[in-house]
Formats: structure tokens, C-alpha cells, sequence
């Protein structure tokens, strides 16, 4: 299964249902493995994690996963990298192909830097989130917890509710849900919101934007708050977190018009207290561990496949 042409993965529109599906069997497979087998999967094979952002959850799952799967794995740090003395992103990349590595993750503060990676290098380029554009590994694994509970996503209720102005989960989110038969919808104040661009409700009829907050909640299937991103506050986007959490914050009064067995979900970190309680992250309805024991799983078959088809 070709992710694309040239072996990257960068964004969930890139892949069709056929594509996602044979990710999710993958998935199900070395999640049965054990460790003995699976590390025989990419054994030689050299892996470069390129993060120019800080990260633990993302990083360090895909370092496991890669690591699982018998690869080598090189982390390069920022703060001790010849970025610091000026180098270009370009010549970055260019000094890492001459390296011969056999897959980059990349994450990057700039929207499009893995295209950017990807079209100036012969290796394969998996993107670990860009700026507020795309984040495809997160969509992949909610997707797989998702269809791990109810079995499929199809004419599914999910709500995203939060700041999703700044939220790449969100955009890439919203790409995979809807093409797998999703209803989604997005409710944000106006001020955190895409309500300025409606290119989702354009393009497709199951992506649904409204104002109350009951609306995305009532009968949903999975919701789903965002992180209030505190450090793109300075632009007095919202007047306080108290008054956030008050309208916004998701907890056990407001899921109760939710259906009685729906799916609190959350890309990490949490600010428990303000988008979410203490008592969803850590109650029965949460799957927020499960997500991140399901991106492990994930990230090993992207890494599996991608590197399997670049022998």
C-alpha cells in the first residue's frame, strides 16, 4: 500500500478509506505481537527524529514505536544543532539525506515544512504535526480508538468543542472523521473558531459548525475537548479561563444530554480544571490512556509500511 507517491505521510487527505483501514489492520496486528517478532520488521533500518518543537507525547511514541520495530533511532536536539548557528531548514535536510537515513519525522512550527521536507529530499517524511495546519498520526490513532469501541465511525456523532482556531489535531481531525462517515461538530468561541473560513463546510455536508454548545453535545458519540493552547493567549482571545472553562469546559453536567456511553476523548496534554474535569480525564467514559496506548500501535504500522515499501 502506497501512503503516496514518494513513500511520506503529511496530512490524512492524502489517504482513502482503503488506505486508512489497511493502517487500522496493521495496527491490530502488532498490537498482538510480541516484541521478539515485531522487532524484526526494520532491523537496520535508521530512524531520525527532527523536532523543532517541544514534545513528549508524540516524540517519545514514535522513538518506541521504531524502537519495537528493531530500527535505529537518532534524536536530534534543537538546542545543540547547527540550526542555532543559523542553518537553513534546507540545508538541514539536505546534511541528514547525505546521512542516509531511511525515514524523518518531523515536527516543525511552520505550516507545510514537512511538504517543503518532502519535496527537497529522496526519503520518506512522516509529519509529527506543522504549525496549526496538520497533525495525521493523532487523526490515525483517534480513529482506531474510535472504531476499537463502537466499530466504526459511520454516521457517528463526534464533537470537537475548544480552541480550534490553534489546533492542528482539529483540521486534521475533522479531514479524517468526516471521510470515514463521521458527523462532526465544532463548536468554539467565535473568537477560537474557523467559523471566518467554512472550506470544511464547503467541501463536505457531515462537517457541521454551530454556535451552542448543547448542540454539538446532545446525543454525540465521542467528544472531544481541546487544549486551551495558554501560550497563543497574549492576543486576549478569551477573557479568562474561568470564563472558558464555564462556557466551554467539559464536564459531568453538560455530558449528560450526551449519550449514555460516550466517548471522552483528548489529543494531550490536558489543563484539567479548564477544557475537561479532573473527573472526566480520570472516569469510566475516559479514553484519553487509550489513545496514547493506540498511537504507539499506529505509529508502528506508519513505520512499518512506509518503510517496507521503500526496500
Amino acid at each position: 500500500m502506497n501512503i503516496t507517491s514518494n513513500k511520506s505521510l503529511l496530512d490524512v487527505d492524502q489517504l482513502s478509506e482503503v488506505h486508512i483501514q489497511s493502517i487500522m489492520n496493521e495496527a491490530d496486528k502488532l498490537s498482538n505481537d510480541n516484541i521478539a517478532s515485531t522487532k524484526k520488521y526494520t532491523s537496520g533500518k535508521s530512524v531520525l527524529t527532527l523536532f523543532y518543537e517541544n514534545s513528549t507525547r508524540t516524540r517519545t511514541s514514535f522513538e518506541l514505536a521504531a524502537k519495537k520495530l528493531g530500527a535505529d533511532v537518532i534524536n536530534i536536539s534543537l538546542g545543540s544543532s547547527s540550526v542555532k548557528k543559523g542553518e537553513s531548514l534546507l540545508n538541514t535536510v539536505k546534511t541528514l539525506e547525505a546521512m542516509q537515513f531511511d525515514l524523518i519525522i518531523v515536527r516543525h512550527s511552520d505550516a507545510g515544512a514537512p511538504y517543503f521536507i518532502s519535496r527537497n529530499i529522496d526519503i520518506p517524511v512522516i509529519n509529527a504535526g506543522d504549525g496549526l495546519h496538520a497533525h495525521p498520526t493523532q487523526t490515525l490513532l483517534d480513529i482506531y480508538t474510535i472504531q476499537k469501541k463502537l466499530g466504526t465511525l459511520k454516521n457517528k456523532k463526534i464533537s470537537i468543542i475548544g480552541d480550534i482556531l490553534h489546533s492542528r489535531v482539529a483540521r486534521s481531525n475533522i479531514l479524517g472523521f468526516s471521510k470515514l462517515g463521521a458527523n462532526v461538530y465544532i463548536n468554539s468561541p467565535k473568537t477560537l473558531s474557523l467559523f471566518k473560513n467554512k472550506f470544511f463546510e464547503k467541501k463536505n455536508s457531515r462537517v457541521n459548525f454551530v454556535e451552542d454548545i448543547d448542540h454539538a453535545i446532545e446525543n454525540a458519540d465521542v467528544i472531544m475537548p481541546l487544549r486551551i493552547q495558554l501560550e497563543r493567549q497574549e492576543q486576549g482571545n478569551i477573557p479568562s479561563l474561568r470564563e472558558y472553562s464555564k462556557y466551554w469546559g467539559i464536564n459531568e453536567e453538560k455530558i449528560k444530554i450526551a449519550k449514555n456511553n460516550v466517548m471522552i476523548m483528548h489529543p494531550g496534554p490536558v489543563n484539567e480544571g479548564v477544557e475537561i474535569s479532573s473527573g472526566l480525564v480520570h472516569g469510566d467514559k475516559s479514553q484519553i490512556n487509550l489513545q496514547v496506548e493506540h498511537g504507539l500501535y499506529i505509529r508502528m504500522a506508519i513505520i512499518k509500511t512506509i518503510l517496507s515499501e521503500a526496500k
